[in-house]
């Protein structure tokens, strides 16, 4: 099990915000751009 502090990050590209791993996106994680549905919806605005 990893502790919170070895999980992977990315920035968000719209927010500019550092986003950490999640389980949810454990098989998609090299596509996911977005920390949220919110940025993914605001994305043309960036």
């Amino acid at each position: 099990m990893r502790k919170k502090r070895d999980l992977p990050e990315k920035i968000c590209p719209v927010c500019n915000r550092p986003f950490k791993w999640r389980k949810k996106w454990e098989d998609d994680w090299e596509n996911v751009k977005y920390c949220s549905k919110r940025c993914r919806r605001n994305k043309d605005k960036a």
